[in-house]
């Protein structure tokens, strides 16, 4: 798998994140959690803004060898969602458990 193959961050919805400003601003993200929790592992809760100006992000590792999308640690899906979860951090709306 090449970077250009990588799936893009299509939609992220956690406007707490300082990589959130118009969309995702991280040139890639993590996926990460535990018990059934597929977090956004790059989830960064200050107010100073980071990122690169112009960035299409991806998905740089999958933590969540659970996921149906996940191939070898890799993330397998044409693309991904993020947003808020029920504890107000930022998760991967794409997870499905296999």
């Amino acid at each position: 798998m090449t970077t250009m193959e990588m799936p893009h961050v299509s939609e992220c919805t956690v406007s707490d994140c300082s990589y959130n400003h118009d969309g995702c601003h991280a040139f890639a993200i993590n996926v990460s959690g535990h018990n059934g929790s597929a977090d956004c592992g790059t989830f960064v809760p200050l107010s100073t803004k980071g990122g690169l100006d112009r960035v299409t992000s991806m998905v740089g590792a999958c933590q969540r060898a659970d996921c149906v999308h996940n191939r070898d640690l890799e993330c397998a899906a044409s693309e991904i969602r993020v947003g808020a979860g029920g504890d107000h951090h930022a998760h991967c709306l794409t997870y499905q458990p296999s």
